[in-house]
């Protein structure tokens, strides 16, 4: 029987963070095997906060949902950037 005497040290381990960009990743992996369309989808729900947009397969409307759709076009955009393919369109 524990020592009720003393205070019991407990951690609580934080849930792994997953980037955005992985996020994405899944998310649009898993609409396009379930034979959506993972551009319309993904736009669909960040214009409308209907996280009925996306699938729930492989847990991608969950995972989704923990992140802030602004967050979602901020990491669009960067990577859009970053690609630089913007430039060949000039």
């Amino acid at each position: 029987m524990a020592d009720l005497g003393n205070t019991q040290y407990f951690e609580a381990r934080p849930d792994t963070e997953i980037s955005v960009k992985k996020v994405l990743d899944i998310v649009y992996h898993a609409m396009a095997e379930k034979g959506y369309n993972p551009v319309n989808q993904i736009v669909g729900y960040i214009m409308s906060g209907d996280p009925t947009y996306i699938t729930s397969h492989n847990s991608a409307r969950s995972m989704i949902m923990k992140v802030e759709r602004d967050e979602l076009i901020e990491e669009m955009l960067k990577e859009y950037i970053r690609n630089e393919s913007w430039k060949d369109e000039a």
